[in-house]
């Protein structure tokens, strides 16, 4: 393979206001995550599809970002990133949602709040290898809609390497039983019959299932526990607070019922996936990676 165009290291940690120390983790986990990908596109005669999957504020974007414009162009493979996040649904499918299921559909983030049918379309569109063209969807976090397509992103295909990014990427359902009893405060109070996690589940088991059958190789980035991920959720949000960032910040109150529809897949995920990932990033608690495990596997599993 030859290398194609891409950004340096060092420029990246320039652009994601990261600290020089960071290049470590570029050499000890990224490179060789890419080295990896590399091996399993090798075996394959169309591009790969890359599952990552990581709590909020992991690192997940940092982590493809480095891959998609850096580590995989040195080893000659063009990359692109969609994020999980860019295919939730618009406020108004949600706010019917709300009103036809259950009010705590009103906010995005749980299986059910997102456009798996487009996020199918895009993963087969890469899949077939065929050349042409495709539009990234993007959502407006700040207007909590989706972004007007003129305004995605066109990417020229083929490509070699698709990242799929999100937190709950690779999810898998839990069984009935385990859904009785409230987890948190959010679940007792505002979801005591269970409607909502019972349909936020079984979106889980249909639709999501088929998508993240579409993924060859499933990265997991595991902090120590859903307090660390919480933790430093608020940490950001004080940080982006002070940065003046007005209108787009959350009080604490609002910020620990937020995370609270996110708990119980979390903790469900930190205790399954670790065993079936193919390749698992142990981070600290303060998200940076410590350690990492593979799992030998064939492409697609």
């Amino acid at each position: 393979m030859t290398g194609l165009p891409g950004v340096a290291p060092a420029a990246l940690i320039v652009d994601h206001d990261l600290p020089e120390q960071y290049l470590d983790i570029v050499e000890h986990y990224w490179r060789p995550l890419a080295h990896r990908i590399a091996e399993v596109r090798a075996t394959l005669s169309r591009p790969i599809i890359i599952g990552v999957n990581g709590a909020q504020g992991s690192g997940k974007s940092t982590l493809c970002d480095f891959l998609a414009r850096s580590l995989l162009p040195e080893i000659g493979l063009s990359a692109a990133t969609l994020s999980l996040d860019d295919l939730y649904l618009s406020r108004a499918a949600r706010e019917r949602l709300a009103r036809d299921v259950h009010p705590l559909f009103a906010t995005r983030g749980v299986p059910g709040t997102h456009d798996v049918e487009l996020g199918r379309v895009i993963l087969d569109r890469v899949i077939s290898g065929q050349p042409g063209e495709i539009r990234l969807p993007r959502f407006d976090k700040r207007n909590d809609d989706c972004a007007p397509i003129k305004a995605w992103p066109r990417l020229a295909l083929p490509i070699d390497v698709f990242l799929f990014e999100g937190w709950c990427i690779g999810a898998q359902p839990r069984g009935d039983a385990a859904l009785v009893e409230p987890i948190n405060a959010l679940e007792r109070d505002e979801d005591s019959a269970g409607i909502w996690r019972r349909h936020v589940n079984r979106a889980l088991a249909g639709a999501y299932q088929a998508l993240f059958e579409r993924i060859d190789l499933l990265v997991m980035l595991q902090p120590p526990s859903f307090e660390a991920v919480a933790a430093n959720r608020a940490l950001q949000e004080r940080k982006l607070a002070a940065s003046g960032a007005k209108g787009r910040t959350m009080d604490a109150a609002a910020l620990h019922r937020f995370m609270l529809h996110y708990e119980r897949l979390t903790r469900h995920m930190f205790a399954e996936m670790p065993a079936r990932a193919d390749v698992l990033f142990h981070l600290d608690d303060n998200q940076r990676p410590i350690g990492m495990t593979q799992r030998a596997t064939t492409a697609g599993h």
